[in-house]
């Protein structure tokens, strides 16, 4: 299963940003939790810009949000990069549209709380 960013910074610091119990269920079903290296970025982004505080160095949370969790990070290649491109045009934003070409390349479901994701029709059947 691959997490969106929300929901891979909510299950970490679960005190600060709650998930739904129905959320916290699927998680906890599943063995197989990744991110894709877009949503690396994007933590760090968010750090740095200030919208998003982290409890320890960047380098560090980075190391326990991945190996300290268990949870894997998918790389980017060429694969994910042609998918992301040729996604339907429903939104504009490049990290998500490389989470969920991540997602379909390495046929993983998709577990998001965003409300614009769900309504791409190349993730039918790969929503968590």
């Amino acid at each position: 299963m691959l997490l969106d960013t929300h929901v891979w910074l909510r299950w970490l610091s679960p005190v600060d940003m709650p998930l739904p119990t129905q959320v916290i269920d699927v998680l906890e079903a599943n063995t197989d939790l990744a991110v894709s290296a877009v949503s690396c970025w994007e933590v760090a982004y968010l750090a740095k810009r200030g919208r998003l505080q982290l409890p320890l160095p960047l380098a560090d949370w980075m190391s326990e949000a991945l190996a300290g969790s268990g949870i894997s990070c998918i790389p980017l290649d060429a694969q994910i990069a042609t998918t992301a491109a040729e996604l339907s045009d429903i939104h504009r934003d490049p990290a998500d549209r490389f989470i969920i070409a991540t997602a379909l390349a390495t046929r993983r479901r998709l577990l998001t709380l965003d409300s614009v994701i769900p309504h791409y029709p190349e993730l039918q059947g790969h929503l968590a």
